[in-house]
Order: structure tokens, then sequence, then C-alpha cells
């Protein structure tokens, strides 16, 4: 198995800690037990799994757990404080990897918290894990799982699947530690255009209205992207005036972008990953949803967290269009958002607490 460790295992009592990238024998002559975990997708979808990543690592304390997502995910995945290894792997369009780059034993417990079909379940029992917990789907009868719901929260989910084969779960356990980095832009608002899809941006106009107007009112702006995104980052940016200073494109790394959220006065977004971080770190948000809502994506109720939306049948998420209810969304109405937000008396919350919003 390839992948670097991402913190040092933890060690188990009456074994020897387990240093370096390969299992190391203990007592009884075998190797350190591996739960593999599949979540090939994204920032926000690795932040909405880690209620279930923290489940498994309380449920199986003296095994490596090995996290199959994308490799620029590493710094989130050991920030969780949960998973060992990552063990890169991604395909386009969200799609199952086929194949995993695994070597040694068999998994011990290999876990689908990619999705409920053939293609995830094919590809772990490929691995011959001893057991394998995962969705039930009519074209793998063999998969002896709970139901997918399709309406369902998906940190909900998660922790509902993990529920069925006997394991504690609370989907309230989302908190990430404060970085260590310094933010880049301390109490400023942070605007974030783009998204995985175009369904999913806002217009960029939109956003510039937003920006000019807290601008207005001595607030500091700064806008961020992906790193296919600084197209959109420098339109938006030319059509607020942001100087150089707040413009951050391109994608920041990950210690800086969390370091910037985690002390921002408040983010402003589209349902995409950085939404995720600011539930993560506490931070004020107004979320903007369309074409899926936030009863399946949106962030714990809380007085801190504003989701935007339109009631409506959903669309198509990976659309290449924005989706109409996103635009019933005007910039007045984020800007009343963010004056509800800026009204509270919320006490600043502690950097990791055991669980909540």
């Amino acid at each position: 198995m390839t992948g670097d460790p991402v913190h040092p295992p933890p060690s188990v009592p009456g074994r020897p800690a387990r240093p370096g990238s390969a299992a190391v024998p203990y007592g009884d002559g075998g190797a350190v037990p591996r739960v593999l975990v599949l979540r090939a997708l994204g920032l926000g979808d690795l932040l909405a799994g880690v209620p279930a990543l923290r489940a498994l690592r309380r449920a199986y304390p003296g095994h490596e757990l090995v996290l199959a997502t994308p490799a620029e995910l590493a710094p989130v995945a050991a920030a969780t404080g949960a998973v060992d290894r990552v063990l890169p792997a991604a395909a386009p369009g969200r799609a199952v990897p086929r194949t995993l780059d695994w070597t040694g034993p068999p998994p011990d417990v290999a876990v689908d918290l990619h999705g409920n079909g053939p293609p995830s379940h094919r590809l772990l029992t490929r691995l011959r894990p001893r057991r394998l917990l995962a969705f039930a789907h009519p074209d793998t009868p063999e998969v002896d799982g709970p139901p997918w719901y399709a309406e369902e929260h998906e940190r909900e989910r998660w922790c509902r699947l993990l529920r069925a084969y006997g394991i504690d779960a609370d989907p309230t356990d989302l908190r990430l530690p404060r970085p260590p980095a310094p933010s880049p832009a301390p109490g400023a608002v942070v605007l974030h255009p783009g998204a995985g899809a175009p369904s999913r941006c806002w217009p960029v106009e939109r956003y510039a209205a937003v920006a000019e107007a807290l601008r207005a009112r001595g607030r500091r702006v700064v806008v961020t992207g992906g790193a296919d995104e600084a197209d959109l980052v420098a339109r938006l940016a030319k059509r607020a005036d942001l100087p150089d200073t707040d413009v951050f494109g391109g994608g920041l790394p990950y210690d800086r972008l969390s370091a910037l959220v985690a002390d921002a006065r408040a983010v402003v977004s589209g349902d995409t990953g950085i939404a995720h971080l600011a539930v993560a770190h506490a931070t004020p948000s107004v979320t903007l949803f369309g074409p899926v809502p936030p009863s399946r994506w949106g962030p714990p109720p809380h007085p801190r967290h504003r989701a935007l939306w339109h009631p409506g049948p959903d669309g198509d998420p990976h659309g290449r269009r924005t989706d109409p209810a996103l635009l019933r969304i005007t910039p007045d109405a984020v800007l009343r958002a963010l004056d509800a937000l800026d009204a509270l008396d919320i006490p600043d919350a502690p950097d990791a607490p055991e669980g909540g919003p």
C-alpha cells in the first residue's frame, strides 16, 4: 500500500506503536489490523464524513485507519484526528476509482462511505475484506446492509450506516482544531464564488454587489477560489475593485485556507467545500442553496449558520447553468443574513469541542 502517514498512529496497550509506513508485527505474530474507508470525493464530502470517521476511530482503536481519498486532502484527513494514513484515490466526475493501490493482507474491515452502488461495493470486495460495512443495493445482494434513503442529510446518512452495524456515531461531531498557520486576512468577510458545478454558482455580479456594500460599511472583503477558478476570482475582484492583497485565487494550500476561514468574520458561498469548513471552525456563514436543498447538505441548525433557499423541485447538482432556485436569492437577502449574524451575541467557541456545530 502506498501513501504516507498523516500523523503517528495511536499505540495500543500491549502492542508496540506502529511507526513508519508499513504494518508492523505485534504480540501474536500477526500484522496490525487495518480499516479501509472509501471516500474518494471532495473537501465538502470529506468534512461531511468527519463524524463517521471519528466513530470508526473510536470503534477500532487498535486498527490502522486508512482513508482512500484524493491525495490533496491528506492535511484535512490529518486534522480530523481519526485517520492514520491516506491512500490516494480519485476519479473524474466524482466517480468510483477503478482500482485502489492496496498491498499486503486484506483489510480487516472495509467501509463504503463513497456511495451505495455496485461500483464502490465491488471495488472494496475485490480486496477480500473480512467485513464490509455498506448500504444495501439490489445489484449486490451479497451486501447485507441498511437501506439507502436519497433524501437523507449527508452527515446523518453515514452515521446511520455505522449505527446499523452497532457503531455509535454522532452527526454533530464536526469541529476541527484551529490550524497553527496565521490567517492571511483576519476578520475579513470571505466570498467564495466557485463550486463543483456551474449549477451551484451564484452569479459573479451578485457577489460583487455584496462586496461593494460591505466595503462601503468599512468591512474588509476577500475572495477565494479553487485551483481551476482563477478566472472566476479575477472577474469578481475586478467588478468589486478589490486590491490584490484581498484576492486569493488559484487554490490556497489547506493550512492557509483553513486559517483564513477560522479567523473570518463570516463566509459567504454556495453549497461547496468552504461552507463545510466554516461549520468545522464555527465561523459564521451564509450558504446559498440550489439546486440541492439544505436538508441534504446544509449546516447544522445554529444561529451562526444561515442557509438561504427557495423551495422547489430539485435540480441537477452537476448542471452547466446556474440553477433557478439559486437565482432567486438576491444580494439584499445575503446582506440581511450577514446583518443578522452581526447582531448575534455568540461567545467564541472553543477550538475543538467534543461535539456540536
